[in-house]
Formats: structure tokens, sequence, C-alpha cells
């Protein structure tokens, strides 16, 4: 696996990964780079250009604010959420901007940040360029980056966004090699992640131990925890002009009153409302976990609490193991499709959501490597053709609910596969390469644009105006 679990579950802030996360690590990036090559100092004022997806939805995701944090020097994993909208004020107030912090440069919102609604960078569709001036307009440093999925970034000639000279103990990049490689070590799935975790630890701190890793691990459980019990107890509207009413905390409260009445509960009703409160602290700039993106962050946790409360709870080995496989199912779509719903519609994100999540159930009850990535598969070939249209470019309608019926189908997936032998018609890797093909067959106006599919929401779905 190319990718550490720790690369596909990453802690940031909603709504979007590629929109809003993405976009706040470039420029974080950026800022930082001019502090290291000295050059910050000499900086008079700097620019922001936004390209393809991150112009035409770039409002709605909060493209545009997250380049600013970031250009203050805040990162996704670390910026309290809720400081953003008063540093953003300030900002927008005083028309200065702390550049990483310390610089203090002249800054107009509305100028500074330029949205190329017609311009479409040959390399990626979330593209963006920034640029930092110095005396007479001298341009000091520019550089180009793109937004390639689950707040994945990568600089214009780079050829791999996690790009360095680490080598796994264990690689594998498809599935049937991973098959292989658990037959001929004779372990599981989660057994080949977590060594390769413990070695890419060991490769950073040479004192670090399995204890590491699980500790890694267990934090990221938390945050999505912690997300699902803000949720669920959150109300009001989110913002964004849809004046959309969340409504976690309403499906817990009649959950609650059921149970305190005698009544029955369907566990679909508790995993709904566990992706919905996941999705509405998303959709309000909460803080989440990509997983693998933010406009599916919630189907994991799901997934996850229904495990927790259903099927083992306070099983921590078992949480791991579910979170190693999925990042295991979620590095394969990531080498050989893409995890970007501007690249291959929401197949992409709530799809791969699905079938990583799945696979992780699956391993946690003890499937075997073949029921396994069946049940990957399952989750995925019941996704493909998904396509990215949220209105108003809001990740809202259909987004959240998408997520409830994500987690919902992964559950589904994981009885399947255990109802079975292992054995199945499409391999994972068929699947995956299907997903992919699908998805650059897909037309752009189903790709996270502004105005297809559902996004127009007054003519029909099949009737697009671009």
């Amino acid at each position: 696996m190319s990718h550490s679990m720790f690369d596909l579950f990453k802690i940031g802030v909603g709504p979007s990964s590629s929109h809003t996360v993405g976009p706040m690590v470039a420029s974080a990036r950026f800022a930082a780079e001019l502090r290291e090559s000295e050059k910050l100092h000499s900086t008079e004022r700097v620019s922001v250009e936004l390209f393809g997806s991150l112009a035409l939805t770039g409002k709605g995701h909060a493209t545009d604010v997250a380049c600013v944090i970031g250009l203050m020097g805040e990162w996704p994993e670390s910026v309290n959420p809720d400081d953003i909208p008063t540093l953003t004020n300030m900002v927008k107030g005083s028309k200065e901007l702390p550049l990483d912090g310390h610089r203090f440069v002249p800054f107009d919102w509305d100028k500074d940040v330029v949205f190329h609604f017609d311009q479409v960078l040959p390399e990626h569709p979330n593209g963006m360029t920034i640029t930092a001036f110095g005396n007479d307009d001298a341009v000091l440093l520019s550089r180009t980056y793109f937004s390639v999925g689950g707040g994945f970034v990568v600089e214009k000639g780079e050829t791999d966004a996690l790009a360095n000279d680490f080598v796994p103990p264990y690689p594998f990049s498809n599935a049937a090699e991973l098959l292989a490689l658990c037959k001929k070590e004779k372990c599981s799935i989660a057994d080949i992640v977590l060594k390769n975790e413990l070695a890419r630890a060991k490769a950073q701190d040479p004192k670090a131990t399995m204890e590491t890793v699980y500790a890694q691990i267990d934090a990221m459980w938390q945050v999505m925890a912690d997300c699902i019990e803000r949720g669920m107890t959150q109300d009001g509207i989110l913002p964004g002009g849809l004046s959309l009413k969340r409504r976690a905390k309403k499906l817990h409260d009649s959950i609650k009153k059921k149970d305190s009445d005698g009544l029955p509960v369907d566990t679909n009703d508790w995993v709904n409302m566990y992706a919905m409160a996941v999705n509405e602290e998303n959709a309000a700039g909460g803080r989440v976990v990509t997983a693998p993106t933010n406009g599916a962050a919630g189907v994991i946790p799901a997934v996850l609490a229904y495990y927790n409360k259903f099927v083992a709870p306070n099983n921590a080995q078992g949480i791991r193991t579910f979170l190693a496989v999925a990042a295991a199912i979620g590095s394969l779509y990531k080498t050989n499709a893409s995890i970007s719903a501007a690249e291959v519609g929401c197949q992409g994100e709530i799809g791969v959501a699905c079938s990583m999540a799945a696979a992780g159930l699956a391993a946690a009850m003890n499937a075997s490597v073949e029921q396994i990535e069946n049940a990957a598969e399952i989750g995925m070939e019941h996704n493909l053709g998904l396509t990215c249209d949220p209105i108003n470019g809001l990740v809202q309608v259909p987004c959240i609910e998408r997520n409830t019926m994500g987690a919902v189908k992964a559950i589904n997936a994981t009885r399947l596969a255990l109802n079975g032998d292992g054995e199945h018609h499409v391999s994972l890797d068929s699947v995956i390469k299907t997903m992919h093909e699908t998805g650059l067959d897909m037309m752009s106006k189903y790709k996270e644009t502004s105005q297809g599919g559902l996004a127009t929401n007054t003519i029909p779905i099949n009737v697009v105006a671009c």
C-alpha cells in the first residue's frame, strides 16, 4: 500500500476535503514555503486564483475561506473550527492578511481571491494558483496546486501527492496482490496494514511501537465518535442559504423516546442518525475525519458506531481492525482510480466509503480475506455511476442523506458477503477498474459542478443547463 492509513483518514474541517481541506493545505504549504525561502518579509501582496470545480462550487464549499485561513498559517488538523468565522471577519474588516501568522499584507478579499468560472487547468478539475508579490508587483513566488480528493494536494510538476522514499515491507497495489500476500504470509489484511504502519512509524521515530500506531488509530476513532456525539445534539439551520434544518437531533430524540416507551427501534434508525450527525457537522464546517473524503465522512463512522453498539461493544481491537482494513481498500481506489468527485463523480466518494466500510465491518466480524474482498466489491458495485450534483454547490443536498444510504448499503454488503464463502463472479479489481472507466466516461456536468443533475433543482435531472 503506497498510502498510509493516516493519509486516507485525516482530521480536518468541513464541508469538503477537495474544496476546503485541500485548498487550506495548499495555502498553508505556500505560506510555509515563503517563510522557509526567506521571502515572507519581502511579500507585499498575495493573490489566489481558483479554477474549474474549485471556482464553480468554491463559495458553497468555503474554498475562499479555506485559502485565506491556510495563508494565515493554519492547518486543517489543528485549526479550531469555532475560530474560523472570527479570523475571516478580521481579515475582511481590516483588509489585512497575517501571512503565515506574522507578515501583515494588504488583502482585498473580493479582488485577491479570483474565481475563474470559465477556466479549467488541463491537469485536474480542482486547480489553484497562489502568487506572492514584492515591491513593484514583482513575483516572488508562484505555485499551482491541484486538490485531487480526500484532502490530498499535488503541486504542479509532482507526480504523487505522497511521493517519498519509504517502501513498506509488505507492498501491494491491487486486491489480487493483497490477497496473495495474505496467503503467502499466512496473515490477515489488518496484519499487513498494521505491520506497514509500524514500519512507517519507525522510519520517522525508531522508538515507535505498535502501541504508537494503535494510539493514532484510537485517536482517529475518538474524533469520529465526538463528531457523532456533537452532531446528534445540535439543531437549527445549516449555513449556506438552503435553509436546511438539521435532523440528526430530532432522529436521536425519536429513537430515545421509542426506547423509553418500550417500542422496537430499527438498527437502521441508529445508522441513519450516526451518518446524518457527522455530515451535518461537516456541512456546518465542524471537525470531521476525511473517510476518505469530507463529502462521504459519515459512512465509515456510522458503520463503525453500528459495530460498536450492536456487534461488539467497546472492542478496541475490532475497531482497529475495521479502520486498518478500510484503509487498505481505500488505498486501492486511490491508487487505481480516484476518490475525487470532480474526477469520477460521487461513486468516488460515497461509493468508495461504502466499499471501505463494508470491508472494514467484515474484517471486524472475523470474515475471511475472500469474504472481505467480496464485501468491498459489493459495496462499490451498487454505487457505480453515482453522480456528484450538490445543489448550490453545498455539501448538503443530496450529500447528507446519501451518507445514510452508503452506510446502510455497506452493512448489507457485509451481510451478503458473510453469508457466502468468498467466491464471487466480479473481482474487486474489476469493479475498481469499471468505476474508474465509468468516471472517465461521465460527462463533466455530473462531476461536482453547480449546475448538473439534481443541482439544477428546477428542471428534470436528465435535462441539464450548464
